[in-house]
């Protein structure tokens, strides 16, 4: 997909939306093209008024690949990638903010907070840390180069700039980025032995919140250290500090091998059982921190590491 001409505003990147038809794969080529750009949006947004669709043109700013704006009766680029700001409503504040770790020309580390998304996703867009920042800092090309689930606190790394980005993003698609993780569970029980690997397979069904581990050959390995007791003991129940290394980066990959060994993480709102909490309820965080990165420096040459500044508990 080409690049976006539009800028972000507010922090919220535009929205691309690929036309039908074209000579290159995409899942629209095989689809007949409307005669004109008003009719094809009628197409993708039966339920939205035609003052809506109207909107995407005008506030919206609706453009082709070029940046060249678009007209409701103009023809449809078969295939084409047209680009628009799509009406975002407000969000109520997520109270809490991310706290920068380090920067410099290409990179920003930040810690992020429990219960602050990483990137927009679903019902955040606004109240993420991507659209924070590229606010705050006034940083509009800022993008985080990995994940971090909304529930995990921890160290972040966003690019800032363009020109090197796919260099650090490879970083992590290559596996060449050691990370480690603290988190808070129950006490091992007698016989349970560590450090240990953890290999599974994992699937995340659709339209579901859990991540499943099911037959099959392993995408999943997670090394596991138990650290000791809490010290001082917890007056509740006998808890126990682990350091988690992801060797893989499946989604909720930490949290569903400590569920499997039957040492569930602290305020886990989603495993061993899902919870459906609510997304305001901050009364309980996930006690799992990103507490490590290293790596070494792609463009420098240099070895990288980062520390978190929070601590658990």
């Amino acid at each position: 997909m080409p690049r976006s001409p539009l800028p972000p505003r507010e922090g919220i990147s535009a929205t691309a939306l690929r036309a039908p038809g074209g000579k290159a794969t995409s899942a629209k080529a095989h689809l007949p093209v409307p005669e004109t750009i008003g009719q094809w949006l009628h197409d993708e947004f039966p339920t939205a008024t035609e003052a809506q669709r109207r909107g995407l043109l005008s506030t919206g700013q609706m453009c082709d690949e070029l940046g060249e704006p678009v007209a409701w009766d103009d023809p449809v680029s078969p295939g084409g990638f047209y680009f628009f700001h799509r009406p975002v409503p407000a969000e109520e504040r997520i109270p809490f903010d991310p706290v920068i770790v380090f920067e410099d020309e290409d990179l920003l580390v930040v810690d992020k907070p429990h219960f602050l998304a990483s990137t927009p996703n679903g019902r955040f867009v606004r109240e993420c840390v991507v659209t924070r920042l590229r606010v705050d800092l006034g940083l509009p090309d800022l993008v985080a180069i990995h994940r971090l689930d909304r529930i995990t606190a921890g160290l972040l790394i966003l690019s800032k700039r363009v020109e090197t980005r796919g260099t650090y993003q490879r970083l992590f698609q290559d596996r060449l980025v050691t990370k480690t993780y603290r988190a808070l569970a129950p006490l091992p029980p007698a016989g349970l032995e560590f450090p240990r690997e953890v290999r599974s397979r994992l699937v995340k069904p659709r339209g579901g919140r859990q991540v499943l581990e099911v037959e099959g050959e392993p995408n999943a390995v997670s090394r596991i250290r138990f650290l000791g007791p809490v010290d001082p003991p917890s007056p509740r129940r006998a808890v126990g500090e682990y350091e988690l290394e992801p060797v893989t980066g499946r989604t909720h990959q930490l949290r569903v091998h400590m569920a499997s060994l039957g040492l569930p993480i602290l305020g886990d709102p989603v495993y061993p059982v899902d919870l459906c909490p609510d997304p305001y309820d901050f009364s309980s965080p996930l006690q799992l921190l990103a507490s490590t990165i290293d790596f070494t420096d792609p463009v420098t040459g240099e070895p990288r590491r980062f520390e978190t500044t929070l601590r658990l508990g």
